[in-house]
């Protein structure tokens, strides 16, 4: 497993940008697909975005497709969020998490997770 520790959550408003970021420990960080889930007050946590090791593949949920891109640097064992043209409705706590090898969109296909980073946008 991988230790994972998220940061760059805040307070923006409705239109803004923000980048979060996810450093891995570890050497294998390269044979572990990365993913972004979030969770807002009352709901169940939701699939965002998921990269492949090498970086070559992406996907994203519907809801933020066009406006988040997902990208990894493996010599930094660091995973990336960009948002942008954010919405109220982007309020969550993200979470980084990895799982080895193949890319999914299931968060209990990931084995580990990092702590979550607040995200809030006003209106």
């Amino acid at each position: 497993q991988v230790q994972l520790v998220e940061s760059g959550g805040g307070l923006v408003q409705a239109g803004g940008s923000l980048r979060l970021s996810c450093a891995a420990s570890g050497r294998t960080f390269s044979s572990y697909a990365m993913g972004w889930f979030r969770q807002a007050p009352g709901k169940e946590r939701e699939f965002v975005a998921v990269i492949s090791t090498s970086g070559g593949t992406t996907t994203y949920a519907d809801s933020v497709k066009g406006r988040f891109t997902i990208s990894r640097d493996n010599a930094k064992n660091t995973v990336y969020l960009q948002m942008n043209t954010l919405k109220p409705e982007d309020t969550a706590v993200y979470y980084c998490a990895a799982r080895p090898r193949t890319i999914s969109t299931v968060s209990a296909a990931f084995s580990s997770w990092g702590q979550g980073t607040q995200v809030t946008v006003s209106s």
